[in-house]
């Protein structure tokens, strides 16, 4: 099976779809704009935005950073939609997944933004809902995985 190159969504598409989420409450497993999400809610809102109804449902998942093991259950499910791209390749409108803690699978995401002096980043936490911050050195430390969003469906099998 020959796999067919995808080409990354415009950026500047993919933040205008992340920031009209601004505002938008943390609910824990949702993804409803202007309702509640949680990081994982404001990716898939993203995707629906640009594509449509997602290509698989989400399984119920913990809200724990600390969670363990070492499956990377959340890099694993992007792998299977997005494009992987390096850190070093990482800019605006690249969706980032960070761990929070040593030793424990990436639990967080969010979107890379940009900003007249330096990058930003926009997601959603507990207590703050989305937002769009400075992308500060702490978070760059945490950032473990990048990818693109493509510019057409894939087709997950």
């Amino acid at each position: 099976m020959n796999a067919i190159p995808l080409t990354p969504a415009d950026p500047s598409a993919v933040l205008t779809i992340a920031r009209a989420w601004a505002g938008t409450p943390y609910l824990h497993q949702s993804s409803v704009q202007g309702v509640g999400c949680d990081c994982l809610g404001l990716a898939r809102g993203i995707w629906r935005a640009l594509h449509g109804d997602e290509p698989w449902e989400v399984p119920p998942y913990s809200r724990d950073w600390g969670e363990a093991g070492r499956r990377e259950v959340l890099a694993e499910a992007a792998r299977a939609a997005l494009i992987e791209i390096s850190l070093d390749a990482a800019g605006p409108g690249t969706l980032i997944l960070f761990h929070m803690a040593p030793g424990v699978p990436a639990k967080h995401c969010g979107l890379l933004g940009e900003s007249v002096m330096r990058p930003s980043l926009i997601h959603a936490y507990d207590r703050s809902g989305v937002v769009e911050e400075a992308f500060t050195p702490t978070w760059s430390r945490r950032a473990s995985f990048a990818f693109q969003f493509p510019s057409a469906p894939t087709e997950v099998i």
